[in-house]
Formats: C-alpha cells, structure tokens, sequence
C-alpha cells in the first residue's frame, strides 16, 4: 500500500515528462545552439571566442537596430496600453449589443501578422491605397503621401498598424481584470460621493495593477518578437528605418549568412527579454 501511494504521487512525472522533452528538443537545442554559434569565429573555425560580441557592439548599424527596437517596442506599449484600456473600459460598461462589440475589437488580433502586413501594405500604397484616397477626401492632405518610403513615416506608419494589431490582446487582458473588480466597492464609493475620476483612480487603475504588470510584460515580449507584420509592410526599410531585431537576425542568417553574428544578436535579444519578464516571473512566484 506504501509503495502505492509512492506511485502516485510520482505520477504526475509521466503526464509531465513529455511536454518537458519536447520543449527541450524544440527549444531548448536550438538556444544551446545558438550560443554555441555566438562564441564560434565569424566564418568558421572551432576555438572560441567573444570576438562576435566585440563587433557587434561597434556595429552602427546593430545600434541603429536596437535603437528602433526600443522605440517601436515603448511607442507599440504604451499605445497599447493606452487604447486597450480605454475600449476594455467601455466594453465594461452595460451596452447594446456588447457580445458583437466585443467580437469586433478582437477582430484585429486574430488575423495573422504576415495577412495584416500585406492588407496594410496596400492600404498605405501612395497611389492605389485606401488610406491615402481616404485622407484626400476629407481633406486631411492635399497630396498623395509616401507612408512606408518616407524616412519620417515609415516607422510610424509600422506602428500605427501594429497599435491596430496589438491592442485587442492588452484589451483582453484588462476587460478580465475589470470584469473581476466587485461592484460593491463602486457603489459604496457612489453613495460617498466619488466623481467618475476618483472611482477610475482610487479603484480601478488599482484593483487592474497585477493585470496591467502582466498585459505590460507579455506585450513588450511580444512586440520585441515582432516579424512577419514588419517583413510584409517595408522589409526593414527604406535603408535600415524600420529595422527591428527580429527582421535583422533574420537577414544576418538568412541572407547574408553571417550564422556566428546571427546567433550573437539573438542571444543579446534574448538576455534583454529575460531581463524585461523578471518583474513577471517574481510576482507570479510570489503569489504561488
């Protein structure tokens, strides 16, 4: 009967040990690998070495990158953020026809990257674009405007449609959070006296901040990660404007293949994601 209860409670082993096994094939291996490569002479050769690192951090062009990244991820957030928030906070509210209004917002984020970037893509072409004819009929601008060419816009223009893209995913996020508040604590709050802001202050941004540090740490992982919406709408340009990360290592290894470099950016971009999901990873530890 001892050795039973042993078993059992070891059982959970065998339900586990599969998906363990195959995370670390599927993604432990490649990330082993892809350090291996990062100390590995550009080139070839079998001693190692930092001098990948080395160049890597002389590169103006890395630093170009990495600067657009940073830019493209905070704009991309805090958007995010910002719209998420206020359409969770509608979407809260007793409605006509919340189900279908709920439905539509999620719309965007279930169509696949590389679809959004090349309906998009369109969609900004200076000549044949809807956006563009759009602007000109209600007077918005006066002639047609190159979104993806220009040095200026093109960025913005990228997260523009990924502000479209991304928010339904902080919106979800927080309409749980809101949905989870009791309503007890507005209607005492209410008969108080509480104005529409002081209820928005005192109650809801703090009853929402595990859920705003979780929204806030999955979308920067996200939005670090970003690919295919990029790729699709300008492929990093014009020049290297709206070159992120993802669609470098991408070109370094792909097309250039600079498989050493590659692996050296990636493991840089995986260094500041692990430090950015800290915050996350102590305060999930913290409540088990």
């Amino acid at each position: 009967m001892k050795l039973l209860k042993i078993k059992d409670r070891h059982m959970w082993t065998l339900f586990v040990l599969p998906g363990t096994i195959l995370l670390v094939l599927v993604l432990g291996f490649p990330a082993f690998q892809s350090i291996l490569y990062s100390i590995y002479p550009e080139g070839g050769g079998t001693s190692y070495t930092l001098n990948n690192y080395s160049i890597l951090f002389s590169d103006s062009v890395f630093r170009q990158v990495f600067g657009n990244t940073v830019l493209f991820v905070i704009l991309s957030v805090a958007s995010h953020l910002l719209l998420g928030l206020g359409v969770a906070l509608v979407l809260n509210r007793e409605i006509f026809a919340k189900p279908v209004f709920r439905l539509i917002a999620l719309l965007p984020w279930v169509v696949p990257d590389v679809v959004v970037g090349i309906i998009w893509r369109w969609m900004f072409d200076p000549v044949y674009g809807a956006f563009n004819d759009l602007l000109l009929r209600i007077g918005l601008i006066s002639t047609h405007v190159q979104w993806l060419s220009s040095p200026k816009l093109a960025l913005l223009s990228v997260i523009f449609v990924n502000l479209w893209r991304g928010f339904p995913f902080v919106m979800l996020i927080l309409l749980a959070g809101l949905q989870s508040i009791p309503r007890v604590l507005y209607e005492a709050a209410a008969i108080d006296g509480a104005s529409r802001w002081q209820l928005f202050a005192r109650i809801t941004l703090p009853s929402l901040k595990k859920m705003l540090v979780v929204a806030l740490a999955l979308d920067i992982v996200w939005e670090v990660r970003r690919f295919g919406l990029i790729q699709t709408m300008t492929q990093g340009g014009p020049g290297n404007i709206t070159e992120v990360l993802s669609t470098y290592i991408y070109k370094q290894y792909f097309q250039f293949f600079r498989f050493e470099y590659a692996s050296a950016v990636a493991v840089i971009m995986t260094a500041a994601l692990l430090m950015v999901s800290l915050p996350y990873i102590w305060m999930i530890s913290q409540e088990e």
